[in-house]
């Protein structure tokens, strides 16, 4: 077997909110809308991508509409500072402000607006002694 392509679904009440979320603060770019869906990914890269579904649609079974819980979104970016400072001007829910992680990442943690917590990092270089 060969896999071609993984791609997370947020399950939304929340549309147009979710998807200014993932354009305001990391910049992804809308590639697909719709009143159900939204298809984005980073700019340059489509194969880094998120979308987001209305969680009532019909596809969506109606025993898995719940919000998310015990998800983590992780997102890599290139300065976790200039995202966190984004997320606090925004008005983003900030869990936890960036800090460095013993595993040589520094990470901030956010919600977006449907409750899925959202980790920002940065990988670090750590110094041996």
């Amino acid at each position: 077997m060969v896999v071609n392509r993984i791609l997370t679904n947020i399950l939304s009440d929340r549309l147009p909110e979710t998807r200014d979320f993932f354009t305001g603060l990391l910049d992804l770019q809308v590639n697909f809308e719709e009143d159900w869906y939204v298809h984005l990914s980073a700019p340059g890269n489509l194969g880094l991508e998120v979308a987001v579904w209305r969680r009532d649609h019909e596809l969506i079974p109606q025993a898995h509409r719940a919000a998310p819980c015990g998800t983590i979104l992780t997102v890599v970016v290139d300065d976790v500072d200039a995202v966190h400072e984004r997320a606090v001007t925004m008005g983003v829910e900030v869990v936890a402000p960036p800090r460095d992680q013993f595993y040589g990442q520094r990470s901030c943690l956010v919600l977006d607006p449907n409750g899925l917590l959202v980790d920002v990092s940065t990988p670090v270089s750590r110094t041996v002694s």
